[in-house]
């Protein structure tokens, strides 16, 4: 017999998006419940086995509940966060669901784990509830924070899957054809992670699979060495996460069965697991029995993962709303340095979640150019930022609910950007904070003026969070909330992303207190490509990439004079052969 609970705010789904939901709602002090399938929250950053986060990995975009998560993680993670070469930050899974469950402890939210919804209550065109296997949990309003987008389908509210009419406008999308056939979304992965053993033990030999193809994994290296492949994904404790596009673990076979039934799905998700395993099966052969399958997530009952397999696949798209409004590659393209400010019908910026990650979309055996969206700053490449709408969270119709997760109202090719790890947290505060500003003003989500909404997240107690993105402004700096106010309020947006401050005030307490420090010359060898060559005591020469997420830094490193001695301090990075730098001193 099912147990009923009423509530104002339901949360349905504990990934990314809708972990950070509900921890703002509560956290606004509106009665809120959050149901999950897994008794680990965080979704793509835990669960899903992602822990290297890609995207808004500037300072000045690291803010809100996503700038709190990597703060924590510099404090809990006792072996630093510099190990991997694709993400500036690498973090033992566990370790990032501990955060997020210490989270909700803090908090009188309740969180109900075990469940998956069965079916959405509604009268007309308004939300009311939910029904799981052993709750009916009435609420005023439901947010979907789901991996697939479930309560879309549940509920019938209008929504894509797959290719859609925006593609015509959108330079990037390709003509239809035998890859959009065979691919109607991105492939998902299901993540696995190896235990790098060292030379003087020998892994258990990971099972094979029935029917396996080893050899498709063959060029799964190619142009790189073995080492740099590992170090992809290198995490904490000697261990490596394969997350790999090319010819890797990337699953994309059938992919209409993830929103056909449960028990397609399932078969599915077998399938991916089963080719996750032969890809570790593959590298264990191929590159020595030092790696074997590390012990990192739960095995829970009727859950494929666990040990080393993810809790469940990493999901790149879901199910999309059709919303107020609908993100395409037009409105995450940058007009200079940025993408230009979204602008809703009464003429107010209406952005509410930034993120920058460089348009990235897979599909297994095909090379899809993506147009370009990177620019040089702090030494290296890194994508230009774009807002998220509020209105791209609302249903065009449909009351009593609001999108939080990679589900919201955004085409098949921008989601390519707006589907990663930090921008999913912002669009989840953003929409845990809208439903509980709903509440507390007895209106609908389409009824709450956004401008309410972007005061709330700028001046959140815990955690605020940026809405405007710029380059220049760390959240700590005394002028940073009166320049988000102002491009809220002027549409003379500065597209170089830069305010005019009159200084940029380094903070060097943003960083991890276990810095180190490197004496070298200084080389510029291009536009925001310099370098450090530093004397080891052996009398070897030893050259660092010189890289920074810091703008103080950043304008630094601009005015080094060519072959000139420097002190710096900073965190560096085996993997990528980089320094990330915190600190310059040149008093020579």
């Amino acid at each position: 017999m099912r147990q009923t609970l009423t509530t104002d705010v339901l949360v349905v789904g504990g990934g990314t998006g809708g972990t950070a939901a509900a921890i703002q709602s509560v956290r606004r002090g509106v009665q809120t419940i959050l149901v999950s399938e897994f008794p680990w929250l965080g979704g793509m950053l835990t669960a899903a086995g992602v822990p290297v986060p890609d995207g808004n990995e500037l300072a000045a975009f690291q803010t809100g509940i996503w700038g709190a998560f990597l703060r924590e993680l510099q404090q809990r993670q006792l072996e630093g966060l510099d190990h991997a070469w694709v993400s500036f930050f690498s973090y033992d899974p566990q370790v990032g669901a501990q955060i997020f469950a210490d989270w909700v402890n803090e908090t009188n939210l309740q969180w109900i784990s075990d469940q998956l919804p069965l079916a959405v209550l509604k009268q007309g065109e308004c939300v009311t509830g939910v029904e799981f296997e052993d709750y009916t949990i009435q609420a005023k309003i439901t947010l979907d924070g789901t991996e697939l987008g479930d309560l879309l389908a549940l509920a019938e509210i209008p929504h894509r899957w797959g290719w859609d009419q925006a593609q015509g406008q959108e330079p990037s999308a390709p003509k239809p054809g035998l890859l959009t056939q065979q691919y109607p979304v991105q492939a998902p992965t299901w993540v696995v992670i190896l235990q790098d053993y060292g030379g003087g033990e020998q892994a258990d030999r990971i099972p094979a699979v029935a029917g396996e193809n080893l050899g498709q994994f063959a060029p799964a290296w190619e142009g790189y060495k073995p080492e740099e492949f590992l170090n992809y994904g290198r995490l904490p404790g000697n261990r490596l996460m394969l997350n790999w596009p090319q010819c890797g673990n990337d699953y994309g076979q059938g992919l209409e069965r993830l929103v056909a039934s449960t028990q397609a799905k399932k078969k599915f998700c077998q399938e991916a697991k089963a080719h996750s395993q032969s890809f570790a099966r593959f590298i264990q052969i191929e590159l020595g029995q030092r790696y074997g399958l590390a012990k990192v997530f739960p095995s829970l009952p009727g859950c494929l993962g666990g040990g080393a397999f993810a809790l469940h696949p990493y999901y790149r798209e879901s199910r999309r709303l059709q919303g107020q409004v609908t993100v395409t590659e037009l409105d995450i393209l940058p007009q200079g340095a940025t993408a230009p400010l979204p602008v809703n019908p009464a003429g107010e910026i209406e952005a509410i979640a930034i993120g920058n990650y460089a348009n990235d979309h897979h599909y297994p055996g095909w090379d899809f150019p993506l147009q370009p969206k990177s620019l040089r700053w702090g030494g290296r490449w890194t994508g230009t930022p774009f807002t998220i709408p509020y209105r791209a969270l609302v249903p065009a119709q449909t009351d009593g609910f609001l999108a939080c997760e990679k589900n919201i109202s955004v085409s098949h090719i921008a989601n390519g950007a707006t589907r990663l790890q930090p921008v999913v947290l912002g669009i989840g505060q953003a929409a845990g904070m809208a439903a509980a500003l709903c509440i507390q003003r007895r209106c609908q989500p389409r009824a709450l003026p956004v401008r309410v909404l972007q005061q709330a997240l700028l001046q959140e107690l815990t955690a605020p969070a940026a809405v405007v993105p710029l380059f220049n402004l760390v959240a700590s700096h005394p002028e940073w909330l009166y320049w988000q106010q102002y491009y809220l309020d002027h549409p003379e947006y500065p597209l170089d992303g830069n305010s005019p401050v009159a200084s940029l005030l380094p903070q060097t307490e943003l960083g991890q207190s276990d810095q180190q420090a490197f004496t070298g010359t200084f080389y510029r060898q291009g536009d925001q490509d310099y370098r450090l060559r530093v004397a080891l005591p052996t009398a070897e020469i030893q050259t660092w990439l010189l890289v920074t997420l810091y703008p103080w830094v950043n304008e630094q490193l601009k005015t080094l004079k060519d072959e000139q001695t420097i002190d710096v301090k900073g965190w560096p990075n085996f993997s990528g052969g980089w320094l990330r730098v915190a600190e310059i001193s040149q008093d020579y």
